[in-house]
Parts: structure tokens; sequence; C-alpha cells
């Protein structure tokens, strides 16, 4: 069998920037472990799989480890692709997902996701995670992610988080966040139990992280910057119980898979 497949950087403005995704189209749906084989071939943070059907698409995405319930940066990715290498000519794309229909509009450069927006709540900070940490939070809060506040920018760039602490989490990883400098939050992003030790830009986080910050900073339209090795920059907007979250992606490889 042959497939073509895209690498896609994701929230980049130019190559090798954003997080990197790979998006492959099918026919139809393939074995499950299959999909997976390919995701951790792959070994980006998500490989991305969607099958065109009367109009809309159905996607789903796969770390190397396992299948996820919903991504940002791989949804991003596939939109990108289907607009510029596909000729999609309608100014909105629909995924049929696990996380329901989610809706990608193309405006100029920039392509807008309308995703769920996710409430976290106040908990405890779990045993261990000061010293995983290595610093003080402000506060922490739970969704599918623990949520960490720290008083600042900096002290989000400090963080060496201990890899094998994480791994034993309950939930699927953590997100740290902090005001910016530059832009109103910035945040970083930890998995390893699910293959991804620090994932470059992370849209899912958004989810939570948009409508945290709109509370606190009292606005609905925000500036946002994933502060990684890598980068990248995210718009985001709070409107109900949705976001809006809006990046440029670029197409970094074309390949065919045989197997």
């Amino acid at each position: 069998m042959r497939l073509r497949q895209y690498q896609v950087d994701a929230f980049a403005d130019r190559a090798f920037e954003g997080n990197p995704a790979a998006v492959c189209q099918l026919d139809g749906w393939l074995d499950d472990a299959l999909l997976q084989a390919i995701a951790e071939e792959n070994n980006l943070s998500e490989t991305a799989f969607f099958v065109a059907a009367d109009g809309r698409f159905a996607l789903r995405w796969f770390t190397p480890v396992a299948e996820v319930d919903l991504c940002g940066h791989a949804t991003l990715a596939t939109a990108h692709v289907i607009f510029e290498h596909l000729a999609h000519a309608q100014p909105v794309i629909t995924f049929v997902t696990r996380s329901g229909e989610l809706h990608v509009r193309r405006q100029g450069r920039l392509l807008e996701m309308d995703f769920p927006a996710i409430a976290a709540t106040p908990c405890a900070l779990p045993e261990g995670m000061l010293a995983a940490l290595g610093r003080q939070p402000l506060e922490v809060l739970a969704a599918d992610d623990y949520l960490v506040v720290f008083a600042s920018e900096a002290d989000v760039l400090a963080i060496t988080p201990n890899q094998a602490w994480l791994c034993q989490l309950d939930l699927r990883g953590v997100i740290v966040s902090a005001p910016g400098s530059e832009v109103d939050f910035v945040s970083r992003f930890f998995a390893p139990k699910y293959g991804i030790p620090e994932d470059p830009v992370t849209g899912s986080a958004h989810c939570v992280l948009t409508p945290f910050w709109a509370d606190r900073l009292g606005k609905t339209t925000l500036t946002a910057r994933q502060v990684s090795r890598r980068g990248g920059s995210i718009g985001c907007t709070l409107k109900g119980q949705r976001v809006a979250l809006s990046g440029s992606a670029v197409t970094v490889m074309e390949s065919e898979l045989r197997f």
C-alpha cells in the first residue's frame, strides 16, 4: 500500500518553527493498530488521519503511543493540507472527531479553529509536583491536564521537569503558564506518558488556557505564546462555551508511505 503524507509546521510563519504534525489522507479507515504503527514510525507529537465523506472530513489524531480525543496543532495542519494541497474551495472545513464537530475557517493567511472551551477546576498540589517542577506555583487546577500557574514568564522558562515523575500522573500531562512579557500569557506543555516530553505548541491546551486567562485578565481576545524551544504564537478568543484559536501553517515535507 502507498499513501501520500505531508509534514506541516503548525502555528508557524516559516519552516522549522511551531509544532510539526504528519497528515495522511485515507480513502477509508485502516486498522487501528496500523494507524498507531504509522504514528510511531513518524515519531512526531501527532499524526493526523482523515477521510472525506459527504462534504465533511472524519479526523483522528495519534501520538507515538496512543490515540487522543483532541489535538489543535494537527487539526490546523490537516486544514492547511486540505486548503493548500487538495484545493478545498469552501471557506470553512468541518471535521467530525471524537470531540464532536470542529470547524476551521480560512481568514487570509490565518486559519481559525472553533474548539470547545474547557474549564479547569482548582485542586490541591499533587504530592511530588513541587519537586518535579522545581518551583512553587501560585495555583493548580485540573481538567484533562493539570494547569499550573506561575507568577512570571521567567518562572515558566526556567522549568526543567522530572519526566519520570510526570509519567506517573493520573491526568494526561501538565500545562505550565504565566502572564507574558510581550503577549497576554505564555505556556509550556509536558505529556511524557503519551510520548511527548515537551510539546512545541499545543492547541488543545489553549482550550483550557483561553477561558482561564480571559477570566483573570478580564478580556475575551488574547495573544498567547508557547515558549518551547521551537515556539509558536496562537490567537485566542473566548466565545461563550467555545474558543477560537488562530494561527498559520507551513508545509515542510511531502512523502509517500509504503507498507
